[in-house]
């Protein structure tokens, strides 16, 4: 058994986060990464004693146990790393199979840790193996110390590995040129910033695809039948209140005769505390007045084209749920997307 220490942070601790921009930041001080399609995690261990955090401050341990163990293995018995929980299969990444993972009875977990194990990639170090805290420190003193910490305890197949980075512009537009498999996008963080909890000042991330994660405040049902017809979409505003943003009604036919048993458990007023759907318009009908409104615990990822007068101006489409993040994550920023530099080279 190895001896509990103590460490300088405790989870709940809110990761850094990104913010969304159009186009990749260019010039000197930046250090680019790849933008992983997984579950964002950090990891504490002190001594025996592993815990696994998602990006919304949830415990993840006991969805991803192959992940605790190996983490036990690594020399180092003291530590905070920051990263993405994935899982590979074939040449591309699984979001399915990950939130396959999210399920209540231990033994189905166990059985898909051993059928589709997952693998930590590791992109910071926010306490080093001397229990020393490391957030105050800029990145590009942090990441040095990150591929330090990587030599001396990830092993090849060891289910751990470290993200990779570059300062070369020609290595991005590599890597973002495969997104849509392994990747989700690419990551640019200012190498002269401490790591900064919570907040989205120090970094900027680019997809191809425009998404946004919207909390689920109502839906509609569909007008032929009692079956769900359309979900809406809601996101916070500064002052805490939840928007109506859009909606999203590409629903297969099973989905929406499965979602009536997923939502109806959650109908419960206000479900905007903002805006609300419905109000007074030229194209408004008594129909698309009527809405069910929802606790605000459900989150779906969707894509958009356009934004008017901060809402989507046409229909999303819905590409999966995320119950790794939380409601109050999704907020009206995602929708003010600035671009930061020419627009993207896609040359090798």
């Amino acid at each position: 058994m190895t001896k509990s220490r103590g460490l300088p942070l405790r989870p709940p601790y809110p990761p850094m986060e990104a913010q969304s921009v159009e186009a990749i930041p260019q010039g000197k001080g930046w250090q680019y990464e790849p933008k992983w399609d997984g579950f964002r995690c950090i990891a504490f261990r002190d001594g025996d004693d592993v815990y696994l955090q998602s990006k919304a401050g949830q415990p993840l341990a006991r969805y991803f146990p192959e992940v605790v163990k190996n983490l036990q293995r690594l020399a180092a018995d003291r530590f905070v790393i920051d990263g993405e929980l994935v899982i590979r299969v074939g040449s591309e990444l699984s979001f399915d199979d990950l939130l396959m993972r999210i399920h209540p009875a231990a033994s189905r977990v166990k059985l898909l840790s051993r059928e589709t194990p997952s693998t930590f990639i590791v992109f910071d170090l926010l306490v080093d193996s001397d229990g020393r805290l490391l957030t105050s420190l800029p990145l590009a003193e942090r990441r040095p110390l990150l591929e330090r910490f990587a030599q001396g305890n990830f092993k090849k197949g060891g289910g751990i590995r470290l993200s990779r980075a570059s300062a070369q512009r020609a290595v991005v537009d590599r890597w973002f040129a495969s997104v849509g498999g392994a990747l989700d996008g690419v990551i640019a963080k200012r190498t002269d910033l401490d790591y900064r909890s919570g907040d989205r000042s120090g970094a900027q991330k680019v997809k191809k695809l425009r998404t946004a994660d919207c909390v689920v405040g109502g839906f509609r049902y569909a007008s032929s039948s009692k079956v769900i017809g359309s979900l809406l979409l809601g996101l916070y505003d500064d002052a805490g209140l939840l928007n109506h943003v859009g909606f999203t009604s590409g629903l297969k036919t099973d989905q929406r005769k499965e979602l009536v048993k997923k939502l109806t458990p959650l109908i419960a007023p206000p479900g905007f505390t903002g805006r609300a759907p419905g109000g007074p318009s030229r194209w408004s009908t008594e129909r698309t007045e009527q809405w069910e409104p929802l606790k605000p615990e459900l989150v779906v990822e969707v894509s958009y084209d356009h934004v008017s007068g901060e809402r989507f101006r046409h229909g999303t489409r819905l590409l999966r749920w995320r119950p790794d993040k939380a409601a109050k994550q999704c907020t009206m920023e995602q929708l003010n997307l600035t671009t930061t530099a020419s627009a993207l080279s896609l040359s090798t």
